[in-house]
């Protein structure tokens, strides 16, 4: 069965279609999106298989898109509104022809938290009433992470526009950096990552500002953006000698090597540290200051590897080895889309 996997960015869409042993047929991947399901049409599969941010606490694994399944995803649009609309739309845009639509959901991976890392310290009427709890995304490339390095212990760094980190424990996501939303965690592109609460009710009450201004600051002008007035990490690296690009650079490595360290300690130690997505691939100035910074782990990089990306970026002998794995989200959704339809 050949399957036209969709892969729907706040701006830009990719789509490729996998045949047998999951060899690309085709592909398409549009930059400047318009949000038009018009590109599906043009390409020839059996299925089609959307990539959907956001699953609750409802979805752990691939499923057939039906009414209830797409009214399901789109109550949490407001819990991922970069996202889960444009995934919505081509949902939709599917769903008028005659093949199968299948959804996977990059939440799903991370139902294996465990309790004391899914739950907030929140009242329970609270975490009852709206279903709070630590849900993760990224699921599908970290569990790509996880199929692609021979280790027991892996913090997988998917860096891109996005970003977040997993601790896999034995396959298993056990600890992640993304929580209720995708804002949690890492400094991105255009998102702050973890910011105090406290200073978020200040804001309100004391500053003034009202709650949709916030939730649009925190999604479309922090981050890199916010520190240095360019949300491309390629551009503020290329800058450092500009005062804001340097304090951008230090604030975005210093949360990524203290949340790996965090990522550590919830597996008890580590045996591989894996880099994927844009800025993990392509980026050897953050893989070689991450590395350094984290040699206290065991960490002993072979700079010529690391200058290429090749697949094993550390010396011969290092006690934890670091990898650099392209991000294949497609071939996690292939082989979930390919076991639900078989079965």
């Amino acid at each position: 069965m050949d399957l036209l996997i969709v892969n729907a960015g706040s701006s830009s869409l990719k789509l490729r279609v996998l045949g047998p042993n999951d060899a690309v047929l085709d592909e398409r991947s549009i930059s400047d999106w318009d949000g038009s399901g018009d590109a599906l049409s043009e390409l020839s599969a059996d299925a089609i298989v959307h990539r959907v941010v956001h699953g609750g606490s409802r979805f752990e694994g691939a499923v057939l898109v039906d009414d209830e399944v797409e009214a399901a995803i789109e109550e949490l649009v407001p819990l991922a509104p970069l996202h889960q609309p444009r995934a919505l739309e081509l949902i939709r845009a599917s769903r008028q022809g005659d093949r199968p639509v299948l959804a996977c959901f990059d939440t799903s991976y991370h139902r294996s938290l465990p309790a004391a890392a899914a739950t907030y310290a929140l009242p329970v009427e609270w975490r009852e009433r709206f279903g709070l709890r630590k849900y993760g995304f990224h699921g599908l490339s970290h569990e790509y992470v996880a199929r692609s390095v021979d280790a027991a212990r892996i913090v997988s760094c998917h860096l891109g526009a996005g970003a977040s980190l997993c601790a896999i424990d034995h396959g298993v996501s056990v600890d992640t950096t993304m929580g209720f939303t995708p804002v949690d965690g890492l400094v991105m592109a255009t998102r702050s990552g973890s910011v105090d609460p406290g200073l978020l009710l200040w804001l309100q009450t004391a500053g003034g500002l009202e709650a949709d201004e916030i939730a649009d600051a925190l999604e479309h002008k922090s981050g890199l953006l916010g520190l240095s007035g360019s949300g491309d990490l390629e551009k503020v690296l290329a800058g450092l000698d500009d005062d804001r690009n340097r304090l951008a650079y230090d604030v975005y490595l210093h949360r990524l090597v203290g949340e790996i360290a965090r990522m550590v300690a919830a597996l008890g130690g580590i045996d591989a540290l894996v880099f994927t997505g844009g800025v993990g691939e392509h980026s050897a100035p953050v893989r070689a200051a991450a590395c350094r910074a984290l040699d206290w782990l065991g960490i002993v990089l072979d700079a010529e590897a690391n200058e290429s990306a090749a697949h094993l970026i550390t010396a011969t002998g290092s006690p934890v080895r670091a990898y650099v794995v392209p991000a294949r989200e497609d071939l996690t959704m292939a082989a979930q889309a390919r076991q639900l339809l078989s079965g």
